[in-house]
């Protein structure tokens, strides 16, 4: 039976990428939903054979109590009871963040220097790995580090549950999981180069105010350097992860 890709996507521009292209080379079906439109989501127990895939978005996890996010504080309900069933989830960004709220940890401003001052976490750079790949199949044909794109100003703190995987210089929680069922990624290896630059223009004000006003042209100008890595990096990891959702899903 085939599997259904379940894409939550929160505005136009976060969309799977990448990871709908990996999909759809593995014969899935792809469902998606735009809460934020007023599109509702189905229920968890109807779901069989099904993937969730949580995307990103500008909205933060602890702005869901306002009017104007009330869908993501109904999609949270949502997330919590799906990642009880154990169904299979990954998270990206925004995405992360709401399973680890769903899962019982919390999200904070991301802060660093002393005194501690909010930091947004943009541009490309490195994360470790915690571990190899003989203790954790995610991790499988990626070397102890990779090249990824950051584009985030809030921090996860994990549920005791999770096992943290990958880390960041200045934001050690980048990649996660609980149990085999649940995945989360803070940074961004789904991006394309094409999708890359309507991101810029969707997000220039918040480039501008973390990288300065030639920020738009270093992003450009280091995708062309490093691009290509990135998306070899975003290849294997998530081919990983959707060999192993796709088992939990059956």
């Amino acid at each position: 039976m085939s599997v259904t890709l379940l894409v939550i996507q929160h505005i136009n521009h976060e969309e799977p990428d990448l990871i709908r292209r990996l999909a759809i080379e593995r014969g899935m079906q792809i469902q998606t939903i735009r809460p934020d439109q007023g599109e509702q989501l189905p229920d968890p127990r109807e779901c069989e054979d099904t993937i969730a895939l949580v995307m990103g978005g500008p909205m933060g996890v602890n702005e869901r109590h306002l009017e104007q996010l009330a869908w993501l504080k109904q999609e949270l309900v949502w997330l919590s009871t799906w990642h009880e069933l154990r169904k299979p989830v990954l998270g990206i960004c925004l995405g992360a963040q709401l399973l680890a709220q769903a899962a019982g940890g919390s999200v904070t401003t991301l802060r660093m220097g002393e005194p501690p001052q909010p930091l947004k976490e943009v541009g490309i750079g490195a994360i470790h790995w915690l571990m190899n790949s003989s203790e954790e199949t995610l991790l499988q044909g990626l070397g102890t580090s990779a090249l990824v794109l950051h584009w985030h100003g809030d921090q996860i703190r994990l549920p005791k549950d999770a096992i943290l995987l990958g880390s960041s210089l200045h934001c050690p929680e980048q990649v996660f999981r609980i149990g085999r069922h649940a995945i989360g990624i803070q940074c961004h290896l789904e991006v394309s180069r094409p999708n890359l630059e309507n991101w810029i223009q969707a997000d220039l004000p918040y480039i501008v105010n973390a990288l300065g006003p030639t920020g738009p042209d270093r992003l450009r100008t280091d995708w062309k350097r490093f691009g290509k890595q990135i998306q070899r990096n975003g290849e294997q990891l998530f081919n990983n992860v959707l060999t192993q959702l796709q088992y939990e899903s059956t």
